[in-house]
């Protein structure tokens, strides 16, 4: 039972007792509820700031292509290059947690999330916008790798319904920067200042965190100890299954955020703005699988099951969207919908799911962060790569579904038993 559950049990049992302090009791827990719930809407705030930066490149793909002059390849760098920031910058999370706290690091990664997003708006440079990106990833991974760790301190007893909260944020956040970021750019006149814009978003989620300061509870709260990287556990197999299925995920979400409203307008016969729709449908599906996944499957220890199914939908997408995008669209958003939302909050749960404490499970992320988004900033690149080198976007992603088919061998050893094993040795 976590410390929250065992205020809120014991203001319960004295609620029950006959006299004088009823009346004060249920208020204490209604308080404790309330605290609580503040809490969990203060995470899904913040997590809602992780991938605006990102998700609102897409839609305007073909205008800052044709206004900076880049190639495919060249366009896939506004991704790749705050992805590439959000591993290589995950191990600094781990020090700056350790140095002044959860709070606070959650804090300075949405600050720094704000400030980069701001400076889009200062001009159309390319070495502007991809350094701005960059800056973006730092703040980004700083968060990012952070509320693990949170959500292991003040919700261990709720981990996988609280995890979907808070991937529910990164993709409520996503989907609303895909739908509004061209019709921004069109009431704004300008690409770089519709990508500016969610620096607003930032603001909010900053001053959320700051009032539900008392409610989350963590100010007295280090993030993982141990050095920068060579804290993390490097010889742990457990570790390196969850992080090669991180890699996977995360680089498959990128690739998908970067590429499929591209991919529906060019080979799929949607308009700019169709292809912009069906993406914000697409990830308002996984919203509603990030969230109802982790609610039907329940806090089971054994994770296969899910990660599997969800799995094989993502790849089913995947297949059609490479394939026959422009019959059976909206199957394939649906699939890619339910399959990669609901996979998308099973795999950020394994960190939290397979550790034994917070400072574990905050190490898990850190190598998870680290290594994962390395690997995944390859991802929108290949991607570009291969469709200027084809013409189409068919070869590309059936990469993506072959890398998605793989995912099944590490989730295949993840039984709580072998978990249990790995525990031991981390």
């Amino acid at each position: 039972m976590s410390e929250t559950e065992d205020r809120l049990h014991s203001a319960s049992s004295a609620a029950a007792a006959p006299g004088p302090t009823t009346q004060g009791a249920t208020s204490t827990v209604a308080q404790g509820r309330a605290a609580l719930g503040f809490a969990a809407v203060a995470l899904f705030v913040a997590a809602a700031n992780l991938r605006p930066a990102i998700a609102a490149v897409s839609p305007l793909a073909d205008r800052i292509r044709a206004d900076l002059d880049l190639s495919a390849t060249g366009l896939s760098l506004l991704t790749t290059v705050p992805t590439l920031a959000m591993g290589l910058c995950a191990p600094l999370a781990a020090s700056i947690g350790r140095r002044w706290g959860l709070q606070l690091g959650v804090l300075i990664g949405l600050a720094v999330v704000g400030i980069a997003t701001a400076a889009r708006g200062l001009g159309e440079a390319t070495w502007l916008q991809l350094c701005c990106a960059a800056v973006v990833g730092a703040g980004i991974a700083i968060a990012q790798t952070l509320l693990p760790a949170v959500v292991k301190t003040r919700f261990a007893d709720r981990a996988g319904l609280v995890t979907g909260i808070y991937t529910a944020g990164l993709g409520l956040g996503g989907a609303v920067a895909a739908g509004v970021s061209a019709p921004l750019a069109d009431a704004l006149d300008s690409w770089p200042a519709a990508l500016a814009s969610w620096a607003l978003l930032a603001v909010a989620g900053i001053v959320f965190w700051s009032a539900a300061k008392g409610s989350l509870g963590l100010s007295q709260i280090d993030g993982p100890k141990g050095l920068a990287t060579t804290g993390l556990p490097w010889r742990s197999g457990l570790a390196w299954r969850i992080t090669a299925i991180s890699a996977g995920n995360s680089a498959l979400y990128y690739c998908e955020l970067a590429w499929i409203a591209p991919l529906l307008h060019d080979d799929g016969g949607l308009s700019e703005a169709s292809a912009g729709f069906a993406l914000t449908v697409m990830i308002s599906i996984q919203v509603v699988a990030m969230l109802g996944v982790p609610a039907l499957l329940g806090e089971r220890a054994d994770k296969r099951f899910g990660l599997a199914l969800t799995t094989v939908l993502t790849a089913v997408g995947f297949v059609g969207f490479g394939f026959s995008p422009g019959t059976g669209t909206w199957l394939w958003v649906i699939a890619m919908g339910v399959g990669h939302g609901g996979l998308f909050t099973l795999v950020l749960t394994l960190p939290v799911a397979a550790s034994r404490d917070a400072a574990q499970a905050g190490r898990f992320a850190a190598m998870a962060f680290f290594v994962g988004y390395a690997c995944a900033a390859i991802g929108p690149v290949v991607v570009g790569g291969l469709r200027d080198a084809t013409g189409d976007y068919q070869l590309a992603f059936g990469l993506l579904a072959a890398i998605t088919a793989l995912m099944l061998l590490p989730i295949a050893r993840l039984s709580p038993q072998q978990i249990e094993k790995a525990q031991r040795s981390v």
